[in-house]
């Protein structure tokens, strides 16, 4: 068996099968084992069956299987097909589903795959397509139990932050909405091969069995909270008027001094429970276009 975490069998793997990394389709591999041990630990507490995205070729698909009872790895590149095929030839428990992972039903590969079992979802995911990766797993509300995501390390601080920082803002809102998330380690970009040019660093999201707040109009929360960070440099009452979907500017006076709060405030000084309350002002007392 191989070891995938050594830059030089990954090289040899490349001139055997003739493999080239994809830059567009974010092609970077992870070598350092404690970071993949790291990751198939967190996925698999708790949890019998994993979801990969993006497999590469297997390293951490491999350190899943060794943990989980069935792992499902989806793969859009078939020039992977032979790597895969000789590099997981040992294990019995993996599958590999061949497609693209946000036209995937993930709904249909629980059941068929996964019956009774609880499933967590791991990937290393492309740079490019991070966030419409993350906002599609977690607002589809599939039932995983959790999220482990390697990302760009800039993408995991917004995904952690607290209010009043500037990596706060509507990503923050809707992983914070849906799941618990943390930052379990960064990942320098020496781990990887080919080597990117930012460091990285490994996420996970708790699923929670019910969002963070409850809200009246769960489509109107979400509107206003895109609407609060379209403009950060404006404060928050500007950008709600600005987007044209809130009300007068006395009605969005009126939301905002409902919190207490002064007319200079800006979107990244509200918590989910002020932007909670501030969308329920609104379902309440004015007419939106939302």
């Amino acid at each position: 068996m191989y070891d995938l975490t050594d830059p030089g069998i990954i090289k040899y793997l490349c001139r055997r099968y003739g493999f080239t990394f994809s830059k567009s389709m974010g092609q970077n591999f992870i070598t350092d084992p404690s970071v993949l041990a790291s990751i198939a630990e967190r996925a698999t507490d708790g949890a019998e069956g994993v979801i990969e995205i993006g497999p590469g070729f297997g390293s951490l698909t491999a350190a899943l299987a060794s943990r989980a009872e069935k792992v499902a790895a989806i793969e859009l590149d078939r020039r992977l097909e032979p790597v895969l095929a000789e590099t997981l030839a040992g294990f019995g428990n993996i599958e590999i589903i061949w497609g693209d992972c946000l036209k995937t039903d993930y709904n249909a590969l629980l059941s068929e795959k996964f019956p009774g079992m609880s499933v967590s979802v791991a990937a290393n995911l492309p740079y490019y397509i991070t966030t419409p990766i993350l906002m599609h797993l977690i607002e589809s509300r599939f039932p995983f139990k959790r999220i482990i995501v390697m990302v760009q390390k800039e993408v995991a601080e917004r995904l952690c932050a607290s209010p009043g920082g500037k990596d706060y803002g509507a990503l923050t809102l809707a992983a914070r909405y849906y799941t618990e998330p943390e930052i379990l380690g960064i990942v320098p970009a020496a781990s990887f091969i080919p080597a990117p040019k930012v460091d990285s660093a490994v996420v996970s999201l708790e699923i929670r069995s019910a969002p963070a707040v409850g809200v009246k109009d769960e489509r109107l929360f979400f509107s206003l909270v895109r609407a609060a960070f379209s403009q950060r440099r404006k404060t928050l009452a500007n950008s709600l008027y600005n987007s044209g979907k809130f009300g007068a500017k006395a009605d969005i006076s009126a939301a905002i001094a409902s919190l207490g709060l002064g007319e200079s405030v800006r979107g990244e000084a509200l918590d989910i429970k002020d932007f909670a309350s501030l969308a329920d002002f609104f379902v309440e007392n004015v007419e939106n276009e939302n």
